[in-house]
């Protein structure tokens, strides 16, 4: 979850369109990537986050090789800068 730069709400939203531009360019190209959605905030209350990404990973091993994947890395790099704060939570979906 980030929250993003933006001085106005229009720079802001251009920032979100280009994380969700950037992840979503992801798909197919990550091994073990299964599923990848990116969901922007449309409650408004101030605690919220402004974006959520949500990705499936085919096992623990493909989400530990994703944080090193150039093609990740690259996204990270291009997306710094534009991020406020971030949160994370990476946990195993029980059958």
């Amino acid at each position: 979850m980030w929250n993003v730069r933006g001085a106005t709400r229009d720079e802001k939203l251009a920032n979100i369109e280009q994380l969700k531009a950037s992840f979503l360019g992801l798909r197919g190209r990550i091994p073990g990537l299964l599923h990848l959605e990116i969901g922007v905030d449309s409650s408004g209350v101030d605690y919220a986050c402004d974006v959520v990404l949500v990705s499936d990973f085919s096992s623990q091993a493909a989400l530990d090789a994703y944080a090193t994947h150039p093609e990740h890395l690259r996204v990270k790099q291009e997306l710094g800068a534009m991020r406020t704060h971030r949160h994370q939570v990476d946990y195993t979906v029980s059958e």
